[in-house]
C-alpha cells in the first residue's frame, strides 16, 4: 500500500469513526476494520463509478453520482 494523506470534514471523520466502531462491534474475529479500511472501500466504489463523474466542484461531482449536495458544508 502507498501512503496518501487526505483532509476530511469534521462530520465525515465523526461518522467514519462511528461506522468503524459499529462494524467492529458486530463482527466476530478476523481482520480489524479501521477508518482507513472504509476509506479504501469508498475509493474503490468511487472508481467503479468514475464514468458517471462530471463537474468542476465537489458539489457538482457529488451531484453527478446522485449524492446531492445537502451534506456539503464547505
Amino acid at each position: 500500500m502507498v501512503r496518501k494523506e487526505t483532509r476530511l470534514r469534521e462530520d465525515q471523520l465523526e461518522q467514519l469513526t462511528a461506522v468503524t466502531r459499529k462494524l467492529n462491534r458486530r463482527k466476530r474475529g478476523g481482520e480489524r476494520i479501521t477508518e482507513n479500511t472504509l476509506i479504501r472501500v469508498a475509493v474503490d466504489l468511487l472508481l467503479s463509478q468514475s464514468e458517471q463523474l462530471s463537474g468542476a466542484t465537489e458539489a457538482q461531482l457529488r451531484e453527478s453520482l446522485s449524492f446531492g449536495s445537502d451534506r456539503v458544508t464547505e
